[in-house]
């Protein structure tokens, strides 16, 4: 919307949400907690899929601009000349055509909630913690046996390897789409 349909104050609205990517997750910890217990998610994995949603709407927001940007404009006009309007042209045009940005988000999304473990360790209960914090747990505090941390690793590294061996071409693709005017 914000690149094939600029509206007054697009580029406003544009930069206060890619301001996002720049708050460092400790700066925004504990009003995010207070907010999530206020809400009566702490503690639930649902709580913790919306924080990550929320924070990565930026980076999102900034790949399919990118991506939409380089759709060309007569494709659209040719849709609103045949008479669809907005929801026709995004359902009928654009959103056919978004499988690579989607691909990208997809991945990108997948392997930074996957890695990510400060939200995990203070917005989840010991029941509902991910992988990379009970990875963290594996090690303790004293003489560590290297053997169960390292399979541990191998194993939390295990799904993201595989969704790059699957998704990489796409990943690459859908990346550079829109980097490159003309």
């Amino acid at each position: 919307m914000l690149a094939k349909w600029p509206f007054r104050g697009s580029n406003l609205l544009f930069a206060l949400m890619l301001f996002g990517m720049f708050i460092p997750y400790q700066s925004i910890l504990i009003p995010l907690f207070q907010f999530v217990k206020s809400i009566g998610l702490y503690g639930t994995l649902l709580g913790l899929i919306l924080v990550h949603v929320v924070y990565g709407i930026p980076i999102v927001t900034l790949i399919f601009k990118n991506y939409y940007s380089e759709i060309p404009d007569e494709l659209v006009e040719a849709a609103r000349i045949d008479g669809a309007g907005f929801f026709g042209v995004f359902r009928h045009v654009i959103l056919p055509l978004s499988a690579p940005a989607f691909v990208v988000v997809a991945i990108w999304q997948f392997t930074q909630i996957w890695n990510e473990f400060l939200f995990a360790v203070t917005l989840t209960r010991p029941e509902s913690q991910p992988i990379t914090v009970a990875l963290a747990q594996l090690a303790g505090g004293e003489a560590v046996k290297w053997n169960l941390p390292m399979a541990g690793a191998i194993l939390a590294a295990l799904p993201t390897l595989l969704v790059y061996i699957f998704l990489g071409r796409y990943f690459l693709r859908g990346l550079l789409a829109g980097s490159v005017k003309g």
